[in-house]
């Protein structure tokens, strides 16, 4: 056996001969515990708010979505239409319109995008499970209108078949009297026969209408349409066929994924995923400071021992590597107790919501594989650090007189 993990392992179980190195060391050890179960809880945490925030936008953007490279529009011509209806990995697609548009409902006023869909729109996304009130657009109501809960109340706007909701759009082209306003927009009247509700920014964004209906009132031909909404298989990637059909399409087109889509918000979830790693990775490293104290103090407590270790044929480098890997065992010894602490409360989190947001919503947790090879990395390589740096305070004059 390794003379020095030997020994480095009965310095580590055994009682130190000052009752207060006994007491420091409980501590150090308990602080690392703490500070790697507080990591592991805290990217879990973070990870189940994550999902959480996600699913809301799964409701409303699709797995991949085609755009015109320039312009607002373009014709949904047969070949891109064949060609997807022949691709295994797509499960449906929807052809949508998308055009801002001011709304006015009594005496009350919004401006929001009018967000014209065909009847795949909900195999393509699940926008229509955030209903609270009404029904979804449907062939009995052509000229119904869907709008968000932010927008409703905004308007003071609820399922209402007997009064419309004016809606306008800037006409086409140039050819209107400028001095009659009126002259200058399209208009159609809409009946809200839903309220959806999802995050604010998408309540505040969308009023959706049939797309025939919208087509009409922007004064488009039949397959004019603003994009395409693709729903994949579960198992494909949506990156990799993603760039499959951009390869497909060429350069008039522009492919997106969901992140794409949301950019902005996938950015801000990933930089406050760094900043809360970094904060906890600070903790735990004040954490291993208690752990280099201990180391040395326990060396100076040694020093009788490490003279007679030294007469015995040890050189400087074997019994720096004892205390090297005691606080690394210490270290160790922390992350599995702090990993199984973080497991268990996260689990008891999933199971029985020990936290709650709401009186109806549990913070949302998620344990993931990322997370504890994250914390086992980061803790292995501190724990090691901070070894070392505690193992080479030894030198020949820790113990050169007895």
């Amino acid at each position: 056996m390794n003379i020095s993990y030997y020994i480095a392992k009965r310095y580590l179980f055994s009682k130190s001969s000052s009752n207060a190195i006994n007491i420091i060391t409980i501590i150090s050890s308990v602080g690392v515990v703490l500070a790697t179960m507080a990591l592991f809880v805290v990217l879990s945490g973070f990870s189940g708010l994550k999902e959480f925030s996600k699913g809301f936008y799964q409701t409303s953007d699709p797995d991949l979505k085609i755009t015109a490279s320039k312009g607002k529009t373009f014709l949904f011509k047969d070949d891109l239409k064949n060609w997807l209806s022949n691709q295994k990995e797509v499960t449906a697609y929807s052809q949508v319109l998308e055009e801002r548009a001011f709304f006015k409902y009594n005496d009350k006023e919004q401006i929001a995008i009018l967000y014209g869909v065909d009847h795949h729109f909900t195999d393509v996304v699940s926008i229509d499970t955030t209903l609270i009130g009404g029904d979804w657009l449907n062939a009995e109501n052509p000229y119904g209108i869907v709008v968000g809960n932010s927008i409703s109340n905004k308007l003071s706007l609820g399922i209402d078949y007997q009064n419309p909701v004016e809606i306008f759009v800037p006409k086409p082209g140039n050819t209107y009297d400028i001095t009659n306003p009126k002259s200058m927009v399209n208009t159609m009247y809409g009946m809200n026969i839903g309220v959806f509700a999802s995050i604010e920014e998408i309540d505040n964004k969308y009023v959706f209408a049939n797309l025939p209906v919208v087509q009409e009132l922007l004064q488009y031909p039949l397959h004019q349409i603003s994009g395409v909404n693709i729903k994949l298989q579960p198992t494909i990637d949506a990156k990799s066929f993603a760039k499959k059909l951009q390869s497909e399409l060429g350069n008039a087109y522009k492919v997106q994924t969901r992140e794409q889509l949301n950019a902005v918000f996938y950015r801000m979830l990933n930089t406050e995923n760094l900043v809360l790693y970094f904060i906890f990775t600070l903790v735990l490293i004040i954490a291993l400071f208690n752990v280099i104290g201990t180391i040395i103090m326990m060396i100076l407590d040694k020093k009788n021992n490490l003279y007679t270790l030294n007469n015995l044929g040890l050189t400087l480098k074997e019994i720096q590597k004892i205390f090297i890997i005691q606080g690394f065992l210490l270290g160790m010894i922390g992350l599995v107790v702090g990993l199984i602490l973080g497991i268990i409360l996260i689990f008891l989190q999933q199971h029985y919501a020990l936290v709650m947001i709401t009186s109806g919503l549990p913070y949302p947790v998620k344990l993931t594989l990322q997370n504890g090879l994250i914390v086992i990395i980061t803790m292995t390589l501190l724990s090691y650090l901070s070894s070392r740096i505690a193992g080479g305070r030894i030198s020949k004059k820790s113990f050169a007189e007895k």
